[in-house]
């Protein structure tokens, strides 16, 4: 009898974790004709977030990280997890921070995304544990030019790889077993890798791989193609890829170091896995002496790709000004390889308005840094002023997440967001177009200080749309076979979504539609209309 009820209850636990595995299935990555889709849960997910500052993730910090959650009305939040903290002694793993980042998210039905800051934290290696730190011959840096020592970790020492494979793939076997829920939907495997003040290591143990050859897995022909190399079989790094051999190389060893942590963490545990880049310039092809080189930069995203298959996305850190360099960073990094995700943006109103441009593409996500300013009161009036460009996003987009993510993974939806110039953007929709005008008051006569306007225009249909905008109007006009023809608003309505279904508080006439079209001022709203010609 109590072999059979051994069994029997063997069975029940069989059962309901297999029925917790269908019910809630691990958060992933799809893709499709190019586009990408977060699903958690197995339903579409946008990551409305907000990253705590580097050193807030003690449990001392972390009110005032949760009072800016809650005043962002954010879904999610990005925070760090520290090796220096995790493994403070060699082999003595500590997860009690995890344990409750996991608890106070639940209770506040936030999900987490966890950043591994361990052998790379912008360039250096200042989260690796004390007792790896005070074997600086064990574990060393790299060396510039002139064999001086430069802050930052070498990609090419195989005890440092294998302290960190080690560290990680506790942490992801860890969170196996102590978060069924899927708290946690993505983890960041080290932050901002690369180095500063040098472009490459020049240790003799790096040069003498530098002299080598280059791995066949870079020499196939597409590769070559989208580095605009010429096609060649074989070569030294310096033959094969002339004055960018010195950043190609270093970007293919950093790249590698962190594909074999993040393969090793997935074996164990599979969850989404990105790395996110410190930029360069995207507008004027600099030289790796000018920015942080060996990361997932722009131009060496296929290294990355052919060396860290494991890594399912490479997100840029937006902290560039003006709408010119923004926009041109979400085109590079939105590909159909690369999943389009903005991990950090600088915490400024002008940046929240590059939320609707990330769901246009199909991106995944948006996440402003810093967000608890330290030791300053969230509930401050000065706290209460930064959040509000993301809280009222935030607040409307969560209202229809599932229909807009679906929206961007379709290509239904096309957003415009203010240029410094506020000059009028047209937007092709086929047999219409529409003209968004920024600004307020009648016909946008007065400008917005700063230029944060934007809009997003959903096409449901060849005549009707969802449209979705602040400080700016929205015009439609006959394109296509159409154009000329005289036309009108049939209906536009403002409402909201409820469990998928637009709710019209208001039908929108007169003053509301007339002067350059539905106007939408601070607050987001939506809006539903429907155009005819006559």
């Amino acid at each position: 009898m109590k072999t059979v009820i051994i069994c029997v209850a063997m069975l029940f636990v069989q059962l309901s974790t297999f029925a917790q595995s269908n019910n809630n299935p691990l958060p992933r990555i799809i893709n499709k004709n190019g586009r990408h889709q977060l699903l958690v849960g197995g339903k579409p997910f946008l990551i409305l977030g907000g990253q705590a500052h580097n050193s807030s993730a003690w449990p001392g910090m972390m009110p005032n990280v949760w009072a800016a959650i809650k005043q962002m009305h954010a879904n999610t939040l990005e925070v760090p997890v520290y090796w220096e903290q995790i493994e403070a002694q060699q082999g003595k793993f500590d997860f009690s921070i995890v344990d409750t980042l996991l608890a106070q998210a639940r209770v506040r039905q936030v999900r987490l995304v966890l950043l591994w800051f361990a052998t790379w934290k912008n360039g250096s290696n200042h989260y690796m544990p004390q007792w790896m730190k005070l074997e600086a011959g064990k574990y060393p840096n790299i060396q510039n030019r002139d064999g001086k020592p430069i802050d930052s970790p070498s990609p090419h020492i195989e005890a440092t790889l294998n302290a960190d494979i080690n560290a990680f793939t506790k942490l992801m076997g860890y969170l196996k077993k102590a978060d069924p829920q899927h708290t946690v939907i993505m983890v960041q495997v080290e932050n901002e890798p690369g180095s500063w003040d040098t472009v490459r290591d020049y240790s003799p143990l790096a040069q003498k791989l530098f002299d080598g050859q280059v791995p066949p897995e870079l020499l196939k022909p597409e590769l070559l193609k989208a580095m605009n190399v010429n096609a060649v079989t074989n070569g030294t790094w310096q033959k094969v890829f002339g004055d960018r051999a010195d950043e190609y190389f270093q970007a293919w060893s950093i790249a590698r170091f962190i594909g074999k942590v993040a393969a090793a963490g997935k074996a164990v545990y599979p969850l989404p896995l990105y790395v996110n880049a410190a930029l360069r310039d995207p507008l004027t092809n600099p030289k790796a002496s000018s920015y942080e080189s060996g990361g997932p930069t722009d131009n060496v995203i296929p290294i990355w790709k052919i060396a860290a298959p494991a890594i399912d996305l490479l997100a840029p850190d937006i902290y560039l000004s003006g709408s010119e360099k923004v926009l041109k960073v979400l085109d590079l990094y939105d590909r159909p390889d690369n999943t389009l995700f903005v991990p950090e943006a600088g915490f400024n109103k002008e940046n929240a308005k590059y939320i609707y441009d990330v769901i246009a593409r199909g991106g995944i996500g948006f996440s402003p840094f810093g967000i608890d300013r330290n030791a300053e009161d969230p509930e401050s009036a000065e706290s209460k002023d930064r959040y509000v460009p993301y809280a009222t996003s935030y607040a409307l987009i969560k209202t229809m997440m599932l229909e807009l993510a679906q929206w961007g993974f379709e290509g239904k939806i096309k957003a415009v967001v203010e240029h410094e110039d506020q000059a009028d953007q047209t937007v092709d929709l086929g047999q219409w177009k529409a003209t968004v005008t920024f600004g307020t008051g009648r016909g946008g006569t007065t400008k917005n200080t700063p230029p944060n306007g934007k809009a997003m225009i959903v096409k449901l249909s060849e005549n009707s749309f969802v449209l979705i905008g602040t400080n700016c109007h929205i015009a439609f006009a006959p394109a296509g076979n159409q154009e000329g023809k005289a036309w009108q608003y049939l209906k536009v309505e403002e409402g909201k979504y409820q469990n998928g279904i637009f709710k019209p508080l208001r039908i929108l006439n007169g003053d509301e539609t007339d002067w350059k079209g539905p106007n939408f001022g601070d607050l987001p709203t939506v809006l539903q209309c429907t155009v005819i010609t006559r």
